[in-house]
């Protein structure tokens, strides 16, 4: 069974077992939607809210000193929003009703987090030969970490004399 098939086939079993569960998406901590049950726009804009949610609560267990971070709950007046880590670099958030048990959603979520876990990591892995290493010299549009951009500085225009006044 391939890895999507796999997620597809434990999101409907969490929905089928938790009822109280709206949605559910499954994304990249950098954000990148991998897959979801929610109207495409929210499930995009989700798992790009879900890895920034994460990135704080990453931020604040670290800060605190007090052990890894296990999931994030933001209360809303209609239900509540749960994110949950992955494996290394996924993230299974889900959308839930008012008055959900947590508890026991959060076992069934260590439990879906468990079995698709390796799955996710393996399908998010790159997969990069020494034949196929990235361009350094590649266009901007392809997300380049900032290191790796050549240091020049760009050059003004000499016909312009406009300047900022000092503030």
């Amino acid at each position: 069974m391939n890895a999507e098939t796999m997620m597809g086939t434990e999101l409907r079993g969490l929905r089928r077992r938790r009822p109280e569960v709206a949605g559910t998406v499954i994304a990249g901590t950098d954000g990148l939607l991998i897959t979801s049950d929610l109207p495409a726009t929210d499930a995009t804009h989700l798992a790009a809210l879900a890895a920034a949610s994460f990135g704080l609560g990453h931020r604040m267990a670290a800060t605190v000193r007090q052990g890894a971070f296990h999931e994030s709950v933001v209360h809303t007046a209609a239900g509540c929003v749960v994110t949950y880590p992955a494996g290394r670099d996924a993230l299974l958030t889900l959308v839930a009703d008012p008055g959900a048990d947590l508890a026991a959603l959060r076992e069934e979520a260590r439990g879906v987090v468990h079995r698709t876990g390796p799955a996710l990591a393996a399908c998010r892995r790159p997969t990069l030969t020494p034949h196929h290493q990235p361009d350094p010299h590649a266009p901007l549009a392809v997300r380049t970490p900032m290191s790796t951009l050549p240091n020049q500085r760009p050059r003004r225009d000499p016909s312009i004399t406009w300047r900022r006044p000092p503030i």
